[in-house]
């Protein structure tokens, strides 16, 4: 489907977290700003990435990293202009590659001209009833304080007021007041000119929170879901194909009431299942994953739980038990300095001490369990961070691009950053940097490049249902994803030793696993266990294929069947005929492990010429295939096409059986994969050959080149 046309884009979506200020700095002012993240969008298309989530851009005193809004209509100077934005925008969506951004919608800045306004304003008045306030302290007293850390209750004293405003994060975030019709009517006037400007989604920050009642814990309110319900309402009707992001840290039984019934948000993060998954990987039992994913109701068909690692904040501990928030403290922070509010403000290499197994281990599990992955800046080199800076900034220092001054971030003095450049000898830029790992196929980047085309070729991953399957060792983890009739086998060893498991696959008797990223066919399922080893932290990906029966002849029965009367130059003279023959080659293609292709996402493809070429006993037809690329510019592939008797030759090569109306089945393979076409290319070159098409010729000669 053409970028832009799918309502359900954010399924299958690759979600990237940028902080802006700190991707790229495009003019020496040590900060990051658009147009370098900008210049920097063929890095996040090469790597696989399909949408990019950027956090708060708008003018601010940034004593929150941008989440205290004083001006929701601007972009913030520091990071360029409104047109810098546009611009952003257009060159994004030119590469297929989806624009997210915050939507602060709880709480302003106390810079925000509302809140000036609003302190000043007299009782009863409109400007006033912007905000919460009160004559005492005292109201809302069941509601949790969030930022334990920093604050000792969500009301603060405002002399200028001469009352007390409500604020659930810091006091300089006093929280807007949405039983204010102005205040549901000034946030839908943001919303439209942002989604006018091209954004497709909107990540609606701390939506919980939006409102407050006597006697309640003031979260998860009916008056939050119904605003959001027509909030909902207004983006269909105004801005179809837009995207609505919950930022809703509750536990699942509250967190999926924000899909509504697929009329409020279209997704949702899951927050209760990132910490288990670290709690599972140390624990080395499958239990804590598969626990709360039980636990978790379903959801809407058109609704999607986002997933992730990590992400700008600490690893939030709030939706674990007491118990567990302790043990992960013992295991992931055993320095106080990491720990903050009830997280811990650590990345993802450094939380799993810098063990590469276990980064490739977590990444599998995000990109294979239900929901969209997002994934955080950096994360693909395996950057460090700073638990030595203030708040959460030790989690966002500037990418480090290159060995150069200031990790290629900025050419400013590097006293100038906004934040210092990562120097801890273990992490420290000069070895872990975009530039190295690019040029090195065994980088923690080129895997992640790997791993994500893998995973975009599979739709059961994105959209798919999944069941955990029955084992014999806890410290292995499986399940099936399906979607269509396509089944996914999925294997992880969370143990640092190697095990073995009986799996029981018995309602998947006849099929074939088959490896994802080498095509290695495994042993047929029996009715027994099937029976695998695994290393230390090690996974499989498998498609379940229906199972390939050899008879005498070796022929593969499972290939797709063509019903063409006549031989096979003649049939591709025929539109119909070729058209046939294009709906088969992307499958193909995919499923051969030399194709450097293999991993790219054809968008289209066209058979241009067939050009036919003499042989003994049997012709060979040369197509020229035009071949479209979700990513990347076009290609024009040749095949050399031919048909060989079922049971003779290489039936691998083989695509497709066909079976004429007179005699019998034959199989329709690359000719090159036939030792006995291999000298066609060079009897063509020393006889100078010219072989004519409808639109031209293929003509052979020597050249002066040298063979490698």
């Amino acid at each position: 489907m053409a970028f832009g046309k799918d309502p359900l884009w954010y399924k299958d979506a690759v979600i990237y977290e940028v902080p802006i200020r700190a991707y790229v700095d495009s003019n020496g002012d040590g900060i990051g700003d658009f147009r370098g993240l900008t210049d920097r969008l063929d890095y996040l298309q090469d790597l696989g990435i399909t949408a990019i989530w950027v956090l708060p851009f708008f003018p601010s005193p940034l004593r929150d990293d941008g989440y205290d809004v004083a001006d929701y209509y601007c972009v913030n100077p520091i990071y360029g202009s409104l047109e810098d934005f546009q611009e952003f925008v257009a060159e994004a969506h030119r590469r297929e590659i989806y624009v997210i951004i915050e939507l602060v919608i709880n709480h302003t800045s106390d810079r925000h001209p509302w809140f000036q306004r609003a302190r000043r304003a007299p009782q009863g008045s409109v400007e006033r009833d912007f905000y919460v306030w009160s004559e005492t302290p005292d109201r809302y007293r069941e509601t949790r304080i969030i930022f334990q850390d920093f604050e000792a209750s969500n009301w603060t004293w405002d002399a200028v007021a001469g009352a007390y405003y409500w604020h659930r994060f810091y006091a300089h975030q006093p929280d807007l007041n949405f039983d204010s019709p102005a205040v549901q009517q000034a946030v839908l006037d943001v919303l439209d000119f942002w989604l006018g400007m091209g954004v497709d989604g909107l990540r609606l920050d701390a939506v919980p929170y939006l409102y407050e009642r006597d006697c309640t814990n003031c979260e998860n309110l009916p008056e939050t879901h119904a605003f959001l319900q027509a909030l909902r309402r207004h983006t269909d009707t105004q801005f179809p194909h837009r995207m609505l992001l919950a930022e809703a840290n509750q536990w699942p039984e509250d967190a999926v009431q924000y899909f509504g019934t697929g009329n409020e948000c279209h997704m949702n993060f899951h927050f209760p299942l990132m910490p288990r998954l670290f709690m599972a990987l140390h624990m080395e039992d499958n239990f804590p994953i598969v626990d709360i994913l039980q636990q978790t109701p379903s959801i809407p068909d058109s609704c999607q739980w986002a997933i992730f690692l990590r992400n700008h904040d600490e690893l939030t501990l709030e939706m674990v038990s007491d118990e567990d928030r302790d043990y992960m403290y013992r295991v992931y922070a055993r320095d106080p300095q990491a720990r903050l509010n009830l997280g811990i403000r650590r990345r993802l290499t450094p939380l799993l001490g810098n063990s590469r197994r276990k980064v490739e281990l977590l990444t599998s599990l995000l990109l294979s369990l239900p929901g969209t992955p997002v994934l955080y800046y950096g994360d693909e080199i395996g950057m460090g961070d700073n638990i030595y800076l203030g708040d959460r900034n030790g989690v966002r220092t500037p990418m480090q691009w290159s060995g150069d001054r200031n990790a290629g971030f900025s050419k400013a003095n590097p006293q100038k950053l906004y934040a210092p450049v990562i120097v801890d000898p273990e992490y420290h830029y000069e070895s872990v940097n975009a530039e190295s790992q690019r040029q090195n196929p065994s980088s923690l980047w080129w895997w992640t490049k790997r791993i994500l085309a893998v995973r975009q070729r599979h739709r059961a991953f994105s959209r798919g249902t999944i069941m955990f399957l029955h084992t014999d060792n806890r410290k292995v983890l499986a399940f099936v994803r399906s979607y269509q009739g396509n089944h996914l086998l999925i294997v992880v060893n969370l143990s640092r030793f190697t095990q073995s498991v009986q799996v029981d696959l018995s309602g998947f008797q006849h099929m074939t696993p088959v490896e994802m990223f080498g095509r290695s066919p495994f042993p047929e399922i029996k009715e027994e266990q099937y029976f695998l080893s695994l290393g230390a932290h090690n996974f499989y990906w498998f498609t379940l294929e229906p199972a390939r029966t050899y008879g005498e002849t070796g022929s593969p029965r499972n290939l797709p069947r063509l019903r063409w009367p006549t031989p096979l130059a003649t049939e591709l003279n025929q539109a119909a005929r070729r058209q046939e023959l294009e709906q088969i080659l992307p499958e193909y293609w995919r499923s051969q492990p030399w194709n450097s292709l293999a991993e790219q996402r054809i968008q289209h493809l066209e058979i241009r010429e067939t050009i036919v070429i003499p042989a003994a006993g049997q012709p060979v037809v040369v197509l020229l295939v035009q071949v479209e690329y979700r990513e990347g510019e076009p290609a024009t592939v040749a095949l050399m096409l031919t048909c060989t008797s079922v049971g003779e030759g290489n039936s691998e090569a083989a695509i497709a059986q066909i079976d004429p109306d007179h005699g019998e089945p034959v199989l329709l393979c690359e000719a090159l994969a036939e030792e006995r076409f291999w000298s066609i290319p060079f009897e063509g070159i020393a006889s100078r050959a010219r072989h004519g098409g409808q639109g031209g010729e293929i003509t052979a000669h020597p050249s002066m080149g040298t063979l490698a």
